[in-house]
């Protein structure tokens, strides 16, 4: 089973918002006393948080997906619906959040910094807080916003002062199990260590972390190995140490060439050209370890890079390598100004959310784009008929009506606002008080003659006018009333009232 996560895909669900909720008072001998529907609960949303405790990502590796809690709804007596518990997740220092797309969102640095990753929908509010001097009694209520929903991916680099670089079984876990009470596995073949290995170090006043990245080959940089997994945990390290096996002759390696080669990889993966530089040439308790280090020590030194030589086995060497890189670590940090803990993140939703455009697309859609507009629509019940005119009033005084006749729309014209399509049908006046969730402005002309109306014209075929009155005389000639005394009546083909 995994041990150490340190990139993980999360799913995140932030709470939706409540439905607001449409009621009227009733009281003994009131049987309207006014709205007093209540407004939805806020959705929960989620927040990460660096915590110095976490090291690694794997709770999420197995928990992928994460969902706060929904708000809940309004209700009458003017009770407004409990806001959904937001997620606080916590996260190692170093985490990095990032787009599906690789673009970075936050990086979070400092024990504490929070950010606020999925934001909770907002609750609608209820007919009681959408009252006024118009729609004294509203008979609706907003619905509930959804929460945000979206996929981030967590990405963990080790905040290390120390970087050891190296071929793999070039001693790098070793060096560091002797250096700090770190317990890496260690074994003696290649691609024992497949995951960094943090440990602190003390070297008479200072104190510093360092950091055993797995074994890099030619082409980490680009995918090959387990390189390209594990670069990322130097990028934040203040000294880079190359460490060379000096019983490379012993299995056919030249470490001078292991050098090259890993600064090329880094090269390659860019951004650690100015970081400082040791090499320890490790093994020397080895046979011709000590004579190789001998040799290749001049030529390393000629390159202007510190070089110690030293014995994980027999620790050797191992104090000057520590205090070096204590010193090293040291001036490091007073030539940088130490970083602050990154500011929390927090979005607060906006005052002024009034903006809008107005763009005809490829298929002839007006498309509305704007954050108040789109929520507008989202917390509009298409179902009630007095939601959709309150909604038309709203976009007709925010001017999204004279944009589109700007733009040329014409009456039954698409125009597409968030998710919802609808004919554009221009203000037809003022809102008029009428039965509760209807609004005479949306009513359609109807054709079909009411229930009255066909009745009467059902009696009215019955009653036949003089000259529809017919009479057969007794030679069987049928003539009409006005030529005859006696009227008959002639039964009607075409009345199928069975009433």
């Amino acid at each position: 089973m995994a041990t150490f996560v340190d990139r993980v895909v999360l799913h995140l669900q932030a709470g939706d918002g409540g439905h607001g909720c449409a009621s009227v008072r009733r009281e003994k001998f009131k049987p309207l006393g006014g709205p007093d529907g209540g407004n939805g609960g806020h959705g929960g949303g989620i927040t990460l948080v660096v915590d110095p405790q976490q090291h690694t990502l794997l709770d999420f590796h197995f928990r992928p997906h994460v969902k706060a809690q929904n708000g809940t709804g309004g209700a009458g007596a003017n009770r407004d619906g409990a806001n959904g518990g937001d997620l606080v997740l916590s996260v190692p220092d170093g985490t990095v959040v990032q787009t599906p797309d690789g673009e970075v969102i936050a990086d979070l640095i400092g024990a504490g910094t929070t950010f606020e990753v999925a934001r909770g929908g907002r609750g609608g509010r209820g007919n009681a807080s959408l009252a006024n001097t118009r729609r004294k009694v509203p008979g609706f209520a907003e619905l509930g916003e959804p929460g945000d929903q979206l996929d981030v991916v967590l990405e963990l680099k080790s905040v290390a002062d120390v970087g050891l670089v190296g071929f793999p079984s070039a001693g790098k876990s070793s060096l560091i199990s002797v250096m700090s009470a770190a317990k890496p596995k260690i074994a003696d073949y290649p691609f024992t260590t497949l995951v960094p290995n943090l440990g602190v170090v003390q070297a008479g006043d200072h104190t510093f972390t360092v950091a055993d990245v797995p074994g890099l080959i030619p082409g980490a940089a680009t995918g090959k190995g387990l390189g390209l997994e594990f670069l990322r945990h130097i990028e934040r390290t203040s000294v880079l140490v190359h460490v060379l096996d000096a019983a490379a002759p012993e299995i056919e390696r030249d470490p001078l060439a292991d050098l090259d080669a890993i600064e090329a990889e880094l090269a390659a993966y860019g951004g650690l050209e100015e970081r400082p530089r040791l090499v320890v040439l490790n093994k020397i308790d080895i046979p011709d370890g000590r004579d190789l280090a001998e040799i290749i020590r001049p030529e390393l030194e000629a390159r202007g890079l510190p070089v110690f030589e030293v014995s994980a086995v027999t620790r050797e060497g191992l104090k000057a390598l520590t205090y070096a890189l204590g010193e090293a670590v040291a001036a490091n940090r007073l030539a940088t100004p130490e970083p602050e803990a990154t500011r929390a993140v927090v979005r607060p939703r906006a005052v002024d959310e009034k903006g809008f455009t107005v763009e005809r697309d490829a298929e002839g859609v007006f498309v509305v784009r704007g954050q108040q507009v789109e929520r507008w629509v989202r917390q509009t019940n298409f179902d009630n008929d007095e939601a959709i005119g309150y909604l038309g009033d709203r976009l007709d005084r925010l001017g999204v009506e004279a944009a589109l006749a700007k733009k040329g729309a014409e009456a039954g014209d698409p125009v597409r606002i968030g998710e919802r399509e609808f004919d554009w049908q221009p203000n037809t006046g003022d809102y008029v008080s009428g039965p509760r969730g209807t609004d005479i402005r949306l009513e359609e002309t109807n054709t079909r003659a009411s229930a009255a109306a066909r009745l009467a014209a059902r009696k009215a075929r019955r009653i036949r006018n003089d000259d529809e009155l017919l009479h057969m005389a007794e030679d069987g000639t049928v003539s009409t009333i006005s030529m005859a005394s006696k009227p008959v009546l002639v039964e009607d083909e075409d009345d199928e009232d069975d009433e």
